[in-house]
């Protein structure tokens, strides 16, 4: 419970993680404009997706920033670093994240397992009462 007191009503962690982020959408604003119109792509894509208090995703955002600024530095075309389909790029960067889809299946799974398992037991206790 304290987990959750900590990331949803911490004042201190709220306004520090706000300075924090707005620091790195000033770098994103200081990337090239094909790069910023990208990372506004994924970063909006993937926020349908952040689970809980979204602190995970923000680390992967600042992940990808850093990966962007190297590839602008370099001077590579940002779809040289995503591959056309960015789709997939964007799943590949929330693989490790806490997701509601993560959720979502872990959900079904765990409601379909308790209801069959309650079935087989129910079913197993009626086969044992009528043997007896």
């Amino acid at each position: 419970m304290s987990e959750f007191f900590d990331n949803y009503l911490n004042i201190r962690k709220i306004r520090a993680s706000k300075r924090e982020y707005k620091q790195h959408m000033a770098r994103v604003e200081a990337l090239p404009e094909d790069y910023q119109y990208v990372f506004k792509k994924i970063q909006h894509h993937m926020w349908m997706f952040a689970a809980g208090s979204g602190y995970d995703m923000m680390e992967i955002h600042y992940s990808l920033i850093e990966l962007f600024e190297e590839g602008a530095a370099e001077g590579r075309p940002v779809l040289q670093i995503t591959g056309e389909d960015v789709a997939a790029f964007c799943d590949e960067l929330l693989r490790n994240a806490k997701t509601y889809t993560a959720d979502w299946r872990e959900k079904l799974n765990r409601d379909i397992l308790s209801h069959i398992s309650t079935e087989d037991g129910r079913a197993s206790a009626r086969k044992e009462a009528r043997n007896d």
